[in-house]
């Protein structure tokens, strides 16, 4: 009889340092994804704010504005749980992402009600110029006018250095869609340059 009440005393304390070492695991392990999810942002940060950026202030065209899009598709690719395959596939899907923002926003009834102050026509009267702008790139200020799908084709071709292929397959269109806004793009920005000239 004497046994029994030493045997649940042992079988108590097991369970409760089981139980402290379980939850000192758990807190370890929680630092650590802490840890790891702060090292990920770090590393998107450092890899992609300054494209995503451009790409945002192309569609935007005010730094308020640019910089809100970038830290929410930061913010949506932290809280998306599904792998990314490779680091193309992460960079389309972040840029794709800051595009579609960029649309949700200019398509919103608050922003068609409000009146937005235009960086870029501004930088054009005060000689300020915008950013990852090389001084007197006219074109790039021509770009900056073109309508949303072209803007965005012309941008990641020309600025992005990237190919018709990938700029398919990061706007989710057919290669020969993306072509056509290439040349008719250029097309606009032909005739913005022309009527500029006195």
């Amino acid at each position: 009889m004497k046994l029994f009440p030493l045997f649940i005393r042992i079988t108590n304390r097991s369970v409760v340092e089981y139980k402290n070492i379980h939850d000192k695991t758990r807190e370890y392990d929680g630092m650590e994804h802490k840890f790891e999810k702060e090292q990920r942002w770090n590393y998107l940060v450092e890899e992609y704010q300054t494209m995503l950026y451009r790409i945002a202030f192309s569609n935007m065209r005010n730094r308020a504005d640019a910089e809100d899009v970038v830290q929410e598709a930061f913010l949506r690719y932290m809280k998306d749980e599904k792998p990314i395959l490779s680091r193309e596939h992460e960079k389309a899907w972040l840029i794709r992402t800051t595009i579609h923002i960029c649309m949700d926003i200019l398509k919103s009834s608050w922003h068609q009600k409000t009146v937005a102050l235009d960086e870029s026509l501004m930088a054009e009267t005060k000689n300020v110029y915008l950013p990852y702008q090389i001084k007197d790139d006219k074109t790039l200020e021509a770009v900056l006018k073109l309508p949303m799908h072209y803007r965005n084709a012309i941008y990641l071709f020309y600025y992005e250095d990237y190919s018709i292929q990938e700029i398919a397959g990061v706007l989710n269109e057919k290669e020969g869609t993306i072509k056509t806004r290439l040349r008719r793009g250029r097309e606009e920005v032909k005739k913005i340059l022309t009527e500029r000239r006195p």
